[in-house]
């Protein structure tokens, strides 16, 4: 009989996989992310204030500054001329010459002059003969008459025969004066100490009498000439005081103070031509010479600020503002009065006893907190 088998060994199935997905890995990552958000916060809270340096607002005395360039000019100018007309002769300086009181400077041909003088000199001998001839009758008339040998018709006509030839005289000797005259006239002399400035004449050139042959620039005080834009003069005050300063020698200075003011305006650049006096005039200072004039104006109060605290808020200038208790930050809006040397004149917007960011304010935001480096009064 044979036997029948009951059971037998199945083969086991592979697990089957779960249909729950594993949550445990991203579950690690949102932490992570969690944590890594919040350690940024708490850096940023944490954030180290800004260092800058700031300036306690307060009220100094502004005096506003105007400067311009100008030239050294003459005070007075000659310009020198024949009295005579002729021809030059000779031309005996030039231009940049400096020549002193009496100086000839130029001659004419004066062969005319020598021969007016010689007709003069002759016309004087032939006067003074008629006259001793006359004088001569005369005398004898007068001894006659006393004698009773003439008559008064007689003696009364040399007597005026006389006085017409003193006459003559006196005209010739006034026509020789005139004759010595018109020759030393040939010789053109500086009248004053000075410096050539202009010629208009060559050796050889026919002049007329008046016309100008050479300028001279007297010595003696100079002026320092400006060309100011007419507003600038309105604004100025009545005869300040002007710092002169030689642009090529900064340490040549001088005070000088307006002489004239050119009532007309200059139509092309729209300025006004003005003269400052400089009494003393320093020798460095020739003529020529560029230099620059300042003037002050009267004193005003305003608060000085280096140009680094300067910012804009709104297309307009402002500075940032230091709260004393909480170190924060915030803007100020100002009115500028001027710009000068390095520093911002402040009209309004500010009160004393405020500190300003002079530096540093690159950095700022408004309401943030800063920690003060150093503070400038």
């Amino acid at each position: 009989m044979s036997r029948i088998a009951t059971s037998s060994a199945l083969p086991s199935s592979p697990p089957r996989p779960s249909s729950r997905p594993n949550v445990l890995p991203l579950f690690i990552c949102a932490a992570a992310l969690s944590m890594a958000g919040c350690q940024k916060q708490q850096a940023a809270d944490k954030k180290l204030p800004v260092m800058v340096t700031t300036q306690t607002v307060a009220l100094a005395d502004y005096a506003p500054r105007t400067s311009l360039t100008g030239v050294i000019a003459a005070r007075t100018l000659n310009n020198l001329s024949f009295r005579v007309g002729g021809r030059v002769a000779e031309r005996l300086v030039d231009v940049g010459q400096h020549v002193d009181q009496g100086t000839v400077l130029a001659r004419i041909d004066p062969q005319e002059q020598e021969s007016d003088l010689r007709s003069a000199q002759a016309d004087l001998d032939a006067a003074q003969a008629q006259l001793t001839q006359a004088t001569a009758t005369y005398q004898r008339q007068k001894t006659l008459l006393s004698q009773g040998f003439t008559t008064r018709r007689d003696f009364d006509s040399a007597d005026q025969t006389m006085k017409v030839a003193q006459g003559s005289v006196d005209a010739a000797q006034s026509a020789l004066a005139n004759a010595k005259e018109n020759l030393s006239y040939t010789e053109l002399k500086a009248g004053a100490a000075g410096v050539i400035t202009a010629r208009q004449v060559e050796s050889g050139q026919v002049v007329q009498a008046a016309q100008t042959v050479f300028t001279v620039a007297e010595d003696g005080d100079r002026d320092a000439v400006f060309n100011v834009h007419e507003t600038l003069v309105a604004r100025t005050p009545s005869s300040p005081a002007v710092t002169i300063t030689l642009l090529s020698d900064p340490q040549v200075k001088a005070i000088g103070k307006v002489r004239e003011i050119s009532p007309a305006v200059d139509t092309a650049s729209g300025s006004i031509r003005v003269k400052v006096g400089i009494a003393d005039t320093p020798a460095g200072m020739p003529l020529g010479a560029a230099v620059i004039g300042t003037v002050s104006a009267k004193a005003v109060k305003a608060v000085l600020l280096p140009w680094q605290a300067l910012m804009s808020t709104a297309g307009k200038p402002a500075v940032w503002i230091v709260d004393p208790l909480s170190k924060a930050v915030t803007t100020t809006p100002i009115e500028v009065l001027a710009f000068d040397s390095g520093v911002v004149v402040v009209d309004k917007g500010l009160k004393e006893g405020q500190n300003v960011v002079t530096a540093g304010g690159q950095l700022l935001s408004p309401g943030q907190t800063i920690e003060i480096a150093g503070a400038g009064q």
